[in-house]
């Protein structure tokens, strides 16, 4: 099954994420680990995160041109503040793609705040029966002030 999602018009929504598609074309079991991303940047939930991903996830990105590696543990520390940020009615999340394959599956999500755009590309299992975000490889690009 090959569902991609991308954000535009006639969106619907679910726990803050946008989906141009109808949500009865994704599996539920799928967006859980997803949505459970997502709700750990709106809310600082270390739990959220937690359930979001498997024990043994990492995260890799380019920061200050450097490669950047992280455990999804580590990650759940530094992200999960414990509540949403300052600036949270600025920033807006959504799934753009999801491209499943049997028990693996890909995910774009966009993460567009106000000083930031960072789009995450989230690697799925299936893992005894449940969808978990075993990767994340991302990327920053830094917003160039209104003048």
């Amino acid at each position: 099954m090959k569902v991609l999602l991308a954000a535009g018009a006639g969106l619907v929504s679910m726990t803050g994420a946008a989906f141009a598609a109808a949500p009865d074309k994704v599996d539920p079991a799928i967006l859980a680990p997803l949505e459970s991303y997502l709700e750990g940047h709106r809310t600082g939930s270390r739990e959220a995160f937690a359930r979001a991903f498997h024990p043994e996830a990492e995260l890799f990105g380019i920061r200050n041109g450097q490669v950047f590696r992280e455990t999804a543990a580590a990650y759940a520390v530094r992200a999960g503040s414990g509540r949403a940020s300052a600036d949270e009615a600025q920033r807006k999340r959504w799934i753009e793609s999801i491209d499943v394959v049997g028990g693996a599956g890909v995910a774009k999500i966009v993460l567009d705040y106000p000083t930031v755009r960072y789009t995450d590309y989230m690697s799925l299992l299936q893992v005894d029966g449940r969808w978990l975000i075993v990767n994340k490889t991302f990327m920053g690009e830094a917003k160039t002030p209104a003048k």
